[in-house]
C-alpha cells in the first residue's frame, strides 16, 4: 500500500507540471506584452521576448503599423526563438485577453469604448477570418472575430 501512495504522489506531481505548462502556453502573448510594458516603464530602448508565436508576431505587426513600436525582428522562428522589439516609449499599457471573447462587427465600437480608457487613442486587436486586425480595420472590412487584446 505504501508503494501505491508514492506512485500517486509522483503522478500528482507530474500532473501539476503538465497543468503549469498548459497555463503557460495560454499566456505567452500576455507575458510578452507585459514585458514590453515593463521595459517601457523603465525607459529601455528594446525588449527581448521569449517564447514566441505567430499570433504574437501579428500583434506586434499591428503595433508597428500604428506607430507604437519602432521595429521588431524574429530570431530563429522554427525553434524556441526570440523576438527583439525596438521601443519608442509610446506604449502606456497593453494586455492580452486570456479568455478570448467573441465579438461581432456591430459591437466592436462599443467594446472599444468599454475596454480602452480614452476614446481618442488605443486599439483593440481581433483575430478574424481575414487575419489578425485592429478594430478600425475590422470595422472597415465589416468582420467580427475573437478579441486577442488591446494596447494604448
Amino acid at each position: 500500500m505504501a508503494f501505491l501512495g508514492i506512485g500517486r504522489r509522483v503522478l500528482d506531481s507530474r500532473r501539476s507540471k503538465q497543468e503549469k505548462q498548459c497555463k503557460m502556453g495560454r499566456r505567452i502573448l500576455n507575458d510578452a506584452l507585459r514585458t514590453i510594458v515593463n521595459a517601457e516603464k523603465r525607459s529601455f530602448a528594446s525588449a527581448e521576448l521569449k517564447p514566441i508565436s505567430n499570433v504574437m508576431a501579428s500583434f506586434l505587426q499591428i503595433m508597428k503599423y500604428r506607430g507604437y513600436i519602432k521595429d521588431f525582428e524574429v530570431h530563429d522562428p522554427h525553434r524556441v526563438g526570440r523576438i527583439s522589439v525596438q521601443l519608442l516609449g509610446r506604449v502606456k499599457d497593453c494586455r492580452a485577453i486570456t479568455y478570448r471573447q467573441d465579438i461581432t462587427a456591430q459591437h466592436i465600437e462599443s467594446y472599444k469604448t468599454r475596454m480602452l480608457p480614452t476614446h481618442q487613442w488605443g486599439y483593440v486587436v481581433i483575430t478574424t477570418p481575414n487575419g489578425v486586425l485592429d478594430h478600425e480595420e475590422a470595422i472597415r472590412q465589416n468582420v467580427g472575430g475573437q478579441v486577442l487584446g488591446y494596447f494604448y
